[in-house]
Order: structure tokens, then sequence, then C-alpha cells
């Protein structure tokens, strides 16, 4: 009796663990479909960013000097 409740619940733990692969399986294709979809429109706005970045000009006229 005993041997046969062992093997039912190593066969179980053996379930969980394909279940969980089952999930994250299905959590990297939604994620992966996710940044297909919305990838071009993300680099655009990186794109925007970076732009506006390098075309501002530092607050205080960006000296440096120490007033020495």
């Amino acid at each position: 009796m005993f041997e046969k409740c062992k093997t039912v619940l190593k066969s179980q733990k053996g379930q969980g663990l394909a279940e969980y692969g089952l999930i994250i399986a299905l959590i990297a294709v939604v994620a992966i479909g996710a940044l297909l979809a919305l990838g071009p429109s993300i680099a655009d706005k990186f794109f925007e960013v970076q732009t506006e970045i390098e075309s501002a000009t530092p607050a205080g006229g960006g000296g440096g000097g120490g007033g020495m």
C-alpha cells in the first residue's frame, strides 16, 4: 500500500513539472508575438527619444568651470 502511494505521488510531481514547462512555453510564445507586433513602434519611439537628446542643449550653458 505504501509503495503504491509513493508511485502515485512521483507521477504527479512529473506531471506538475510538465505543466510548468507548457506554461513557460506559452508565455514565451506570447512574449515573442507581442515583440514582433510592437517592435517597429517601439523602435520608432527610441529613435524619437534619441533625436530629441541629440538636439537638446544643456541647461545653464554647459560650462564646467570651477571659477578658479
